[in-house]
């Protein structure tokens, strides 16, 4: 069986930047379990494992625009403290969401508490940046009716 839309694919991976360093691997872990064809990972990977067998091994580079986008600096922003309702707990770090009035909810990282205000960063943490991906194919299997109509893996290892 090949890697098509409508099947699950469990995939054992790791994940290095541009600089060799890594990033994430699911070593682990239990292998990484989607339902192929559903926009349910980013569109490079899913695009390099597509037409792939049970077993299959490759390497694959894709860059921000197949992955997480460029790096968006219109989303570092400074915000007044009065924002946040546990302002003086933040730290550096901190992941958030907040409410936006046109944007609707935006996950956020605290990049810097200062005096001034909170900075925060809208942009994933992968933003910007060429990712290069070890897989291996582990399984696949027919994605169930249920499974279909969900959009999504109903075995338990999904993505959480």
């Amino acid at each position: 069986m090949r890697v098509s839309k409508n099947t699950v694919v469990a995939f054992d991976y790791e994940l290095t930047d541009s600089e060799g360093q890594l990033i994430d691997s699911s070593a682990d872990d239990q292998p990484l379990s989607y339902l192929h064809g559903y926009g349910s990972l980013i569109p490079g990977m899913e695009q390099a494992l597509n037409e792939h067998g049970e077993g299959d091994s490759f390497t694959v580079t894709i860059p921000p625009e197949e992955a997480y986008g460029e790096y968006d600096d219109e989303l570092l922003l400074e915000l007044s403290h009065d924002n946040f309702e546990e302002a003086e707990t933040l730290a550096t770090g901190d992941h958030l969401i907040l409410e936006t009035d046109d944007e609707g909810d935006l996950e956020v990282t605290v990049v810097e508490v200062r005096e001034t205000g909170i900075v925060v960063d809208g942009n994933h943490p992968l933003a910007g940046k060429t990712l290069n991906f070890q897989v291996k194919v582990q399984s696949i299997r027919k994605a169930t009716k249920e499974e279909i109509e969900h959009g999504h893996v109903h075995d338990g290892t999904e993505e959480h």
